[in-house]
This record gives structure tokens, C-alpha cells and sequence, in this order.
């Protein structure tokens, strides 16, 4: 049975493995829905926090294909209710379109998110949380004319305490 995969892959900072990477998908047919690079808590190792759909069975050997690449130190999967994740939303919406500024404010802070700049043409929305989430607010938005919106990739930590440094031992 299909459902979301978060997979953590920790690897050095070389220029192409992010193309060696995506290949692995692209050539299994799989849609990423979410790609994240960052530095990780180890100096010197990077961290992708990819995110799919596939069944159990297709994840392990997509892992297994991971391992072998040069620079690729350690790669895993977890379900999500085995992570703690989030994603940040930004909204550009235009200002002159907010008549009432209080029924924004108090969209705004029923979503739990917050403005982060004001201009005289437009205004920036901040919302983090899950992806159904920074959606809802982007449809409660929709009235007032969204200029534009973007959504960031998954960020991802695991439940289990274990820390990398106890994998690469």
C-alpha cells in the first residue's frame, strides 16, 4: 500500500550527487513531493529530507540504491508518526485590496501565523506548520488577491534519540 515516506539522507557537499540522487527516483517513476538540502549537525555532512509515495518494499530498495553512491554517508526512512516535521508558507499579498485590516489580523493570528513586512503596495505572511495547514491559509487568503506564494520542502527530525554521530561509529 502506497502512503508518504520521509527519507533522511546524510551525505558529503559534493556538486552533482543532488543529479545522482534525483536520478534514483526518475528512473523508478517516483514523483518527489518534497526536497530539502541543508547542512546537518555534523560538520561537514549534509542532509536531504526527501519526501514520496511509494509502499515499504520500493523505500528499501530505494535506500539500499542511496547507500551505494559515492559521498553518500547513511540514508533512512521513516513513516510519518515516526518524525516531527514542518514546512514554512510565505504569502505576498497586496495591501491596497485590505480594506479592513482588522478581519486580516484576525485571520491571520487564527492561523497562528504573523506578518512579516508591510509596504505601501503589499504586505508578507508567515505561516509554519504542516503542508494541509499553510494550504488552508492560503485559501482563506485567496479573497484578497494573492500576488504570490511559496511553500518550502519538509523539514524533518526523527522521534528515536539516536544521533548520526551513532551511525557513523
Amino acid at each position: 500500500m502506497k502512503k508518504l515516506y520521509t527519507l533522511s539522507i546524510f551525505t558529503e557537499n559534493r556538486h552533482g550527487l543532488l543529479h545522482r540522487v534525483t536520478v534514483i527516483f526518475t528512473r523508478r517513476r517516483i514523483n518527489i513531493e518534497s526536497l530539502t538540502v541543508s547542512e546537518s549537525e555534523t560538520k561537514g555532512v549534509h542532509r536531504y529530507t526527501i519526501v514520496i509515495e511509494s509502499d515499504e518494499n520500493h523505500i528499501q530498495k530505494i535506500v539500499k540504491q542511496l547507500e551505494k553512491q559515492v559521498d553518500v554517508i547513511k540514508a533512512f526512512y521513516h513513516k510519518d508518526e515516526e518524525t516531527v516535521f514542518q514546512e514554512i508558507a510565505l504569502y505576498k499579498v497586496p495591501t491596497h485590496k485590505i480594506a479592513n485590516g482588522v478581519k486580516l489580523e484576525t485571520l491571520v493570528r487564527n492561523n497562528h501565523a504573523r506578518i512579516l513586512e508591510v509596504e505601501p503596495d503589499f504586505m508578507i505572511i508567515e505561516k509554519t506548520g504542516h503542508k494541509e495547514e499553510t494550504q488552508q491559509l492560503l485559501d482563506a487568503l485567496a479573497p484578497f488577491g494573492v500576488m504570490e506564494f511559496v511553500r518550502s520542502g519538509r523539514v524533518s527530525v526523527t522521534k528515536p534519540e539516536k544521533e548520526l554521530a551513532a551511525y557513523l561509529q
